[in-house]
């Protein structure tokens, strides 16, 4: 296809994607709306036949129940819609574990709130508990299950779906690409990319290229898009102004992506000084704070008792198959790097061979790019001849850490939180380290489920920054949840 052919038919793309985002932008939020009163509706009447069924005829009786109309398809399903469209749940592009939370939130707001509706004003003679929780938990799950699908049909026709040109192609662009790539419900399509370094750019490979940062201006106007992505954090002030002040004339909204990679987000306040034009950015560490970390072993105590009973039969059954497979202890104790950078015991089902040291070094000597492999990731991927045959099995499904969850109940250990860090690795930690060894390291966390073994030392020690500042309960039971899918599809275990 030649230039200017190719150049047409871009053209003829980005106005079909626009046409129908711009019907989509008012349409898309009525079809929203309508789904969740459908789905409330679904969810309360669900609520109220479950709760029949699932008690006896003779406690139905003497403990008489009936949800009135008002309630069913007024009340119930109009306060969702205000604290759906106070949160902008119709408009706002979020990636689906944050929906999730919103979500989560509300319907624990609007059951708490109908019970009071419903007592004060009298429309149901008795509130009955299990139909409290019933509506609450069908709530959450239909909304999540029927926005989700819902999403996916608005962008597959267009509706839903945000044409955006960014500026820039780098790493930072890559990082955007990919993360719309991995959330499709956010809707956002890339119809372009403005970029003068387009010789080493991989980026340009999978989007057209639409203009330099010369021509910025002409290449907006022409993709006919009202949604621009600044995606250059490398460029200084003067040349970053000039092109915020080039593009936002001719388009609805700009995004700039700031350098501001590591730093937390969570509970980040703006701030603004008008006269001066200078915007603050206001950090908070979550888990400087008493409360959070209270919060936090609250948490793990009963979720880590919990757990604790379900895996008890798995534990005696991994101690006698290790006793019988290999000598030596089955539990072996390693010395981990705790909260403040204090030792302590971390417990796990023994994996290798009695005399592993030894064998280590053994093998270095005859593989020296094993070493190097060693010093980058503190790892072997190809095979470690320390690790026995049901060790092989144990670490490819993280088994042999179950044990830590006596550490957790013991307090010198979390959950989710940081990776465990030998104390021969505390040199190469540097200033992460005091972030870091904050808090207690986790079973599993941020780094487990971003691919485990497969992250060099150094990203390991960002993301577990980022874990720390970042904290909040939601995202432990996020991480928790993902690392089942992590395990179970083996990703990044060896």
């Amino acid at each position: 296809m030649t230039p200017p052919a190719r150049t047409i038919a871009i053209k003829q793309s980005i106005s079909s994607i626009s046409s129908f985002s711009r019907i989509g932008q008012y349409v898309a939020p009525l079809i929203l709306a309508a789904v969740d009163y459908i789905t409330v509706i679904f969810a309360v009447l669900t609520a109220w036949y479950l709760r029949t069924i699932i008690l006896p005829e003779y406690f139905l009786m003497l403990h008489p129940f009936h949800v009135h109309n008002t309630y069913v398809y007024f009340i119930y399903p109009f306060t969702y819609f205000l604290f759906l469209s106070y949160e902008g749940m119709y408009t706002k592009r979020l990636p689906f574990w944050k929906n999730v939370e919103i979500i989560f939130k509300i319907c624990i707001f609007v059951s708490t709130l109908a019970i009071v509706v419903m007592y004060f004003t009298g429309k149901a003679e008795n509130i009955s508990r299990a139909f409290v929780v019933f509506t609450w938990l069908f709530s959450f799950l239909y909304l999540i299950s029927a926005r989700h699908i819902t999403k996916r049909i608005l962008v597959a026709t267009g509706l839903w779906k945000k044409p955006v040109v960014i500026v820039g192609a780098g790493k930072t662009a890559e990082l955007l690409a990919k993360s719309f790539e991995d959330e499709p419900n956010l809707g956002y399509k890339i119809v372009g990319l403005v970029e003068d370094n387009h010789i080493e750019c991989s980026l340009l490979n999978r989007y057209p290229h639409i203009g330099l940062f010369a021509d910025v201006e002409q290449a907006v106007i022409d993709s006919g898009v009202q949604e621009v992505i600044i995606a250059t954090p490398g460029l200084e002030r003067e040349e970053m102004l000039d092109l915020v002040y080039r593009i936002q004339p001719y388009v609805r909204n700009l995004t700039i992506v700031p350098d501001l990679f590591g730093i937390p987000l969570s509970n980040m306040e703006v701030e603004t000084l008008y006269n001066e034009k200078t915007v603050m950015l206001k950090a908070r560490n979550n888990l400087s704070l008493f409360r959070n970390r209270f919060i936090k072993r609250v948490f793990d105590i009963v979720f880590g008792m919990i757990v604790f009973i379900l895996i008890l039969p798995i534990l005696l059954g991994i101690y006698l198959i290790i006793q019988y497979d290999s000598k030596g202890s089955p539990l072996h104790t390693a010395k981990r790097l705790g909260k403040g950078g204090q030792e302590f015991s971390c417990y796990k089902f023994r994996t290798m061979h009695v005399g592993a040291d030894s064998l280590l070094e053994t093998y270095f000597a005859q593989n020296p790019e094993a070493k190097e492999e060693w010093d980058k990731f503190a790892k072997l991927k190809n095979g470690d001849p320390r690790v026995t045959h049901v060790g092989k099995f144990l670490r490819k499904y993280s088994l042999d850490e179950l044990p830590q969850i006596i550490n957790v109940l013991k307090g010198n250990m979390s959950l989710v939180g940081p990776r465990p860090y030998l104390p021969r690795e505390k040199a190469r930690m540097g200033y992460f380290a005091n972030t870091i060894l904050y808090t207690v390291p986790g079973i599993t966390g941020l780094w487990q489920v971003s691919g485990r073994n497969e992250i060099a030392f150094e990203g390991r020690l960002q993301l577990d920054s980022w874990y720390v500042r970042n904290w909040s309960v939601w995202h432990d039971m996020v991480l928790l949840i993902k690392t089942i899918n992590v395990v179970f599809g083996k990703k990044g275990a060896y």
